[in-house]
């Protein structure tokens, strides 16, 4: 089967999952789920995860395809998600989401930062992967280049400030619970749902 292949998620889904292990809990949304290598992978180590990808349509085929081929029970097919759109009413112990918001612009990042919070039960997680500004300042001169990269492609794309991002949890009632240091510039942000 002729399956579609990401490098960076073929290097990075060992020490990403090293890193949130130990936040992934049950019913999973993963956002963006791109090829659907992530998503093999991580639900094939952890199998009492119940593993739900999403994407855009144009991904969807390719994703339902690494599902078949891995012929993993935790894996459903993938649903349609687009962050700007209709979330599903479906209730989830853990949303992740990798190497997408430095993809979206500000509001479709907005609107994922509150579509996780409406799909998180209380007590959930959130977990986003990738490169952030913080202060306003590049951490390194490699992310400022991808970021210059990232806009001549598309003006509304870019690298997001971390303080922008955890005001945007805080106002969906979410606190930050773990801000990881990851390889090659990048972190991992993890927010929990208040419990009210």
């Amino acid at each position: 089967m002729n399956l579609p292949f990401a490098g960076a998620a073929e290097q990075n889904k060992a020490v990403i999952l090293q890193a949130i292990r130990p936040y992934l809990q049950g019913r999973v949304l993963e956002i963006g789920s791109g090829t659907g290598q992530h998503a093999v992978h991580f639900a094939a180590e952890i199998p009492q995860l119940h593993w739900q990808t999403s994407d855009l349509e144009p991904n969807l085929a390719g994703i339902r395809a690494w599902i078949e081929d891995s012929k993993l029970e935790n894996l459903p097919p993938p649903l349609l998600l687009d962050a700007t759109g209709i979330w599903p009413r479906l209730e989830f112990d853990t949303v992740y989401t990798a190497n997408s918001f430095h993809i979206m612009n500000s509001t479709a990042v907005s609107s994922c930062m509150a579509g996780s919070a409406t799909c998180l039960r209380e007590g959930g997680k959130l977990i986003v992967y990738g490169p952030f500004n913080y202060a306003g300042n590049f951490t390194s001169a490699s992310n400022e280049r991808f970021d210059a990269m990232l806009k001549m492609n598309d003006p509304g794309s870019g690298i997001k400030d971390f303080e922008w991002l955890d005001e945007l949890a805080r106002k969906a009632g979410m606190e930050l619970d773990c801000d990881i240091e990851m390889p090659a510039n990048n972190r991992c942000l993890i927010w929990k749902k208040r419990t009210l």
